[in-house]
């Protein structure tokens, strides 16, 4: 199986865990402990051994798929979308490694559930919110370039007199607009989160 089709048979299965744990945290709008409830049902499927195991499986042919293929188009590309798909995706790939190891280690090393509190430790602590804060934005606004660069090329028809490209564009802006009210809603506004003494490791404290 080619480079290409293994990177998007992967991006399909993870890009349904994505929109999961995407809509997980829009539920924060309403609370950490609405956000946690729900995490824990959506944790009796993903946390299933074989389910978690291809997703780690996904993530990883992600991570290698997709910097053979940036490496391999880099110098190819000439239109905003198809620059945008592999700038997009050569972030996604460094925010897996970075992100999944986080995890990972929270659970496996730290010991701590890797819940609501773990996530948003560094976006509601001054001044390392200021790493977080574009860290955490621009892997949701990367997730759907990606998408509406992907779209850009697959989409051959027009929707409601849309262009592939309007279409594309649309898709951006829900993007934009998901990663504001993801963001306020992990960052409880201007209020802040207050976070359990336990996950201050996270941290540094």
């Amino acid at each position: 199986m080619s480079t290409k089709k293994l990177h998007y048979i992967s991006g399909i299965i993870l890009s349904v865990f994505v929109g999961l744990h995407l809509f997980n945290h829009f539920i924060s709008l309403f609370g950490a402990e609405q956000h946690i409830y729900l995490m824990d049902v959506l944790r009796q499927i993903y946390r299933n051994p074989i389910i978690e195991t291809a997703l780690l499986l996904a993530v990883l042919t992600q991570i290698i798929s997709g910097i053979r293929l940036f490496f391999s188009k880099r110098k190819a590309v000439t239109s905003f979308f198809e620059k945008l798909q592999l700038q997009s995706g050569l972030y996604l790939a460094v925010f897996f490694v970075i992100h999944v190891g986080a995890v990972l280690s929270g659970r496996f090393i730290l010991e701590l559930d890797t819940n609501f509190y773990f996530g948003v430790a560094g976006l509601n602590i001054f001044p390392i919110n200021l790493f977080f804060i574009p860290y955490y934005s621009l892997a949701i606004l990367s997730f759907f370039g990606h998408i509406a660069a992907i779209h850009s090329q697959k989409m051959q028809q027009p929707i409601f007199k849309l262009s592939p490209n309007q279409q594309s564009k649309i898709i951006l802006g829900i993007g934009i607009i998901t990663t504001i009210v993801i963001l306020y809603g992990l960052t409880n506004g201007v209020q802040g989160v207050n976070i359990p003494a336990e996950y201050n490791v996270v941290i540094g404290k």
